[in-house]
């Protein structure tokens, strides 16, 4: 069958450390810092969540007013330079999130890597411009803001 693979990928660079950036990524609690209030997020693991290759993360949201239960794992644990974190249950065929830090002369150039699969296919192509992919970004933005407030940041710019 024919596989529909999208990618979202955004930078941003910090002017923290590398240190204190990965360290606020790897406390799993921030996520509801980093998660627009519509969403609806709550964690259902208990914090602190000790992270590590394997650990299983649970949540749940709404997504245009559906509740959706959704777990995670922490597939690649490698700090400070990089995470990843799959999508084991939720609204996603397939969702692997990969984050990186990296030491930049100007601070901490944080990036995201989303590769997503859409259910449903043929309906999730068709429903990927309208609704998914506006509320991804709208999430990646809000994320990138909260960043910004917590962090002394700059967006990416082009030949900076």
């Amino acid at each position: 069958m024919f596989r529909h693979e999208y990618h979202l990928v955004r930078e941003q660079i910090l002017t923290s450390p590398l240190e204190e950036v990965f360290q606020y990524f790897a406390d799993a609690g921030n996520l509801q810092e980093l998660t627009p209030a519509w969403l609806h997020f709550h964690i259902h693991t208990p914090l602190p969540i000790e992270m590590s290759q394997d650990v299983l993360i649970d949540y749940s949201l709404r997504l245009f007013a559906i509740p959706i239960r959704w777990r995670t794992q922490i597939l690649i644990w490698d700090p400070p330079n990089r995470f990843v974190d799959i999508q084991l249950k939720g609204p996603y065929k397939t969702w692997r999130h990969t984050h990186e830090f990296i030491p930049d002369h100007r601070g901490t150039r944080v990036i995201d890597r989303v590769l997503y699969e859409l259910p449903l296919s043929p309906f999730g192509r068709l429903v990927h411009p309208l609704f998914v992919r506006p509320s991804l970004e709208r999430i990646f933005d809000y994320r990138r803001d909260q960043m910004a407030r917590r962090f002394d940041t700059r967006p990416l710019t082009p030949g900076i």
